[in-house]
């Protein structure tokens, strides 16, 4: 009698372990969708006017205008960002109304630490019409501080590198070159 109820746990303890084999089928071409789903954005935008603006005592003023072709949202990540990858036009105004144009072929913007991370022919132009031209640019939003380890040139000064508010009056050279004018 033992025999036989050992033969019958024996049989049982087959068959289930068959049915779980038999029944756990993942696909791997399913478990690599999953994976690059992960990795895709949450958002798409596409021509993107967007305007900041700030109301005080009924007035509204505008502060700064972003346009670009298309926007990829991917705050779906530990690390979220939002990435420009055909270019951004930043128009950015100060209280008197003057406008400073920044342009780049490709930003992303991380959300975290409030880092914008411009790449690709970056121009800044300011109403006064002086110009900084470098390959890539960072823009600290919370410090309003901007810089690059990249060649840059502004007016007849160039160089490799700086560190600058975003008026560019705390401006800091690492390797510079052109000509410079000082008052006695």
């Amino acid at each position: 009698m033992r025999k036989h109820f050992l033969h019958i746990i024996k049989n049982l303890v087959t068959a289930i372990v068959v049915t779980l084999f038999f029944s756990c089928n993942n696909d791997f071409n399913e478990v690599q969708k999953v994976g690059v789903l992960q990795n895709q954005p949450i958002g798409e935008a596409e021509n993107i006017d967007l305007k900041y603006t700030e109301v005080k005592e009924d007035t509204v003023r505008l502060l700064a205008n972003l346009l670009s072709p298309k926007m990829l949202d991917y705050s779906n990540r530990n690390f979220a960002f939002n990435e420009f990858p055909d270019g951004v036009v930043l128009y950015v105004y100060d209280d008197k109304k003057n406008k400073t144009t920044i342009t780049s072929d490709y930003a992303i913007v991380y959300s975290e630490t409030d880092i914008i991370d411009l790449r690709g022919n970056v121009q800044i132009a300011s109403h006064q019409r002086d110009t900084l031209f470098t390959e890539q640019l960072y823009y600290n939003q919370k410090l309003e501080w901007l810089f690059t380890n990249e060649p840059w040139l502004y007016g007849s000064l160039h160089g490799v590198g700086f560190d600058s508010d975003k008026d560019f009056k705390k401006f800091q050279m690492l390797e510079m070159g052109g000509d410079y004018q000082f008052d006695n």
